[in-house]
């Protein structure tokens, strides 16, 4: 299964491929749609659909596993993190991807077994997860593969009840 992970923002929305058999998982593409700070909010969405919308075309995933939302005490950053995050689901929903979302504790609790686990952990165990020479970067590229392999460790699962029609 082909997955592609992601860790939205406006300013930087982190991408993941994964190729797995839910038993050993190889990184084929990872990087960052980085947005320009100086251009109106519409515009940095449109920045976003566009770059995810050619990544997804190019590499083909099956599924879209996305990071949630978590509580953010300055709201403006939130709401810019969930517009961008809806931005990255409709560029899945308009490739016919399955979206999978997972919080970031899912994500820390898969990755590395520990849902408290700090940044470097988790990166730490993305890298020798994957088998890559060194830690992803930047660290939203990082992250995203992350979420990419918290959906291998538990897509399989998920898959299955969905094409049975019993997870919502």
């Amino acid at each position: 299964m082909r997955i592609i992970g992601i860790d939205p923002g406006i300013a930087t929305t982190g991408y993941g491929i994964v190729e797995s058999d839910g038993h050993r998982s190889v990184a084929i593409e990872y990087g960052c749609v980085i947005t320009d700070k100086d251009l109106p909010g519409p515009q940095r969405l449109q920045c976003i659909y566009r770059e995810l919308s050619a990544v997804v075309s190019r590499f083909e995933p099956q599924v879209m596993a996305v990071e949630k939302l978590f509580f953010n005490k300055n709201i403006n950053s939130a709401m810019q993190v969930g517009e961008a995050r809806g931005v990255a689901i409709l560029t899945g929903m308009h490739a016919g991807l399955d979206i999978f979302e997972y919080t970031p504790l899912q994500v820390k609790q898969s990755v590395v077994g520990f849902g408290r686990a700090e940044k470097k952990q988790v990166q730490q165990m993305v890298k020798v997860l994957l088998n890559l020479t060194k830690i992803p970067r930047p660290d939203d590229a990082a992250d995203a593969l992350a979420v990419a392999l918290c959906h291998a460790h538990s897509g399989t699962t998920l898959n299955a009840l969905t094409r049975r029609g019993t997870y919502v």
